[in-house]
């Protein structure tokens, strides 16, 4: 398994669940584009680990849904995510189609690394979303992670 990419997997589950616990701490303060965006963030995931193992993805990359439930949705990615790092090739290409139909070819290193960079920026979205509801972000700085 590539511990540099467990790391990383490790690192974006983690930040996820406590940035999901703060949203249900303050859900009722919280606007519908962050409950929005941190349900992106999940199905994304979960739409990436379908493309690796090519099935079809049984999320909508917009789709809203309960904050609980999107908890949920960020540790069986991970928990799916660690294990296709374990059984496959990262070098390995992987053709798939996007959501427009369009069909693109990455390999799978690129497909993880991909995860790890969209969540990132999607929770500096939330982070914004949070301060105009009054509510204070978490740091979710890798490397304040890893101190």
């Amino acid at each position: 398994m590539d511990s540099f990419f467990k790391g990383l997997l490790e690192y974006n589950h983690d930040v996820n669940q406590t940035l999901g616990d703060i949203l249900l701490n303050h859900s009722t303060q919280i606007s519908e584009k962050t409950v929005g965006l941190y349900s992106h963030i999940v199905n994304a995931h979960h739409i990436w680990n379908s493309r690796v193992e090519s099935k079809q993805s049984l999320l909508g990359v917009w789709d809203t849904r309960p904050i609980l439930e999107s908890i949920e949705i960020n540790k069986a990615n991970f928990e799916h995510s660690t294990l296709m790092l374990s059984k496959t090739n990262l070098e390995e290409f992987i053709y798939y189609t996007n959501t427009k139909g369009q069909g693109f070819s990455n390999s799978i290193k690129e497909m993880f690394f991909h995860i790890i960079n969209h969540s990132t920026y999607h929770r500096a979205q939330i982070a914004t979303e949070l301060r105009l509801c009054g509510v204070e972000p978490i740091n979710t700085d890798y490397i304040f992670y890893k101190r």
